[in-house]
C-alpha cells in the first residue's frame, strides 16, 4: 500500500501513546480516520491535535473486550467513511504479576483487550477490507511477543498468541488483496507502564511507581512518534514483521543468535 492518500484507516487505542501518535502521521499522510478507544477524554485531546486534511474523523468509545461492540464499530465505519482500507489493532493493556498468583479475573482482563481485542478487530473488519482493491491488518504485538520475562507473563502470553494469530493470518491471506503486519515495539515511551494493573514487580523492592520510573528513564528508548512513523513506513512496504525501535532489532538477533542464553540473561536482568 505504496498510497496513503484518501484511504481510511481505523485505529484503536487512539486516545494516547503509539495510537495517538498513529492517528496524527496518518492524518498527515491525508487518511481519513475512525479513532478509538475507551477513554473518551483521551479520544477528543487525540481528534483536536489532528489537522484538518479534507477528510472525515470519526470517534467512538469502545470497549475492544467486547465482540459486539467491535463488530458494531467495524459496520459503522464503512457506513460513516465509505470504505476502510486499514485496521491498526493497537489497543492494550499491561499487568505486573506472577502466573502463579494473578487471579483469573485480571488475566481475562488482559487477555480479553491484548488478544480477543485483536482478533475481534481483524476478523470484524476483514470482510469490508476484502472490498476494497487493498487492504491492510496491523496487529501490534511487542518484543514480548519474541522473549519473556518474570512477573509479566500474562502481557508475554497475549504478545505470542497475537503474533501466532497474525503470522497465520498472513499465511491464509496471502492470495487475497489483504496483506497482514505483525508490529514489535520495543521500550516505547508512553503511559503503558504507570496505567498497568500493579501486583507485584520481578524486583519485590519496587513500587509500581518506581517500576514505572526504572521503565521511563531505562527500557522507553523510542518516542510514539517515531514508532509510529516507523510502523506506518512499514505498511507502505507491506511488511509482514515490523520492528520498531533499536532495541527491538537487538533483541531479535540476539534471540536468534542465542536462544537458550538470552532468555536466561532475561531472566537475570
Amino acid at each position: 500500500m505504496k498510497e496513503l492518500k484518501n484511504i481510511v484507516a481505523a485505529i484503536t487505542g487512539a486516545a494516547s501513546g503509539i495510537g495517538r501518535s498513529l492517528a496524527i502521521n496518518l492524518a498527515n499522510e491525508g487518511c481519513g480516520l475512525a479513532l478509538a478507544d475507551i477513554d473518551q477524554d483521551g479520544l477528543n485531546q487525540t481528534a483536536k491535535m489532528i489537522q484538518d486534511n479534507g477528510n472525515k474523523i470519526s470517534t467512538r468509545v469502545l470497549d475492544v473486550a467486547d465482540r459486539e461492540q467491535v463488530y458494531g464499530f467495524a459496520a459503522d465505519v464503512v457506513a460513516e467513511h465509505g470504505k476502510v482500507n486499514i485496521i491498526i489493532n493497537n489497543a492494550a493493556v499491561a499487568m505486573s504479576e506472577t502466573l502463579e498468583d494473578v487471579t483469573y479475573e485480571d488475566l481475562n482482563w488482559l487477555l480479553g483487550i491484548n488478544l480477543w481485542g485483536v482478533i475481534y478487530g481483524s476478523k470484524a473488519f476483514l470482510p469490508y477490507l476484502k472490498q476494497q482493491p487493498e487492504g491492510h491488518i496491523v496487529n501490534i504485538s511487542s518484543v514480548n511477543g519474541l522473549f519473556t520475562n518474570r512477573n509479566n507473563g500474562p502481557y508475554c502470553t497475549s504478545k505470542f498468541a497475537v503474533r501466532g494469530f497474525t503470522l497465520t493470518l498472513c499465511q491464509e491471506l496471502k492470495d487475497t488483496t489483504v496483506r497482514v503486519s505483525c508490529v514489535h515495539p520495543g521500550g516505547i515511551k508512553t503511559n503503558i507502564a504507570r496505567n498497568a494493573r500493579f501486583i507485584k514487580a520481578s524486583d519485590p523492592e519496587l513500587s509500581h511507581e518506581e517500576a514505572a520510573e526504572y521503565f521511563d528513564n531505562n527500557i522507553a528508548r523510542t518516542s510514539a512518534d517515531k514508532a509510529a512513523r516507523i510502523i506506518i513506513k512499514g505498511i507502505k512496504k507491506n511488511k509482514a514483521r515490523i520492528l520498531v525501535g533499536t532495541d527491538a532489532y537487538i533483541f531479535d538477533i540476539l534471540l536468534r543468535l542465542f536462544p537458550g542464553m538470552w532468555q536466561k540473561l532475561i531472566a537475570r536482568l
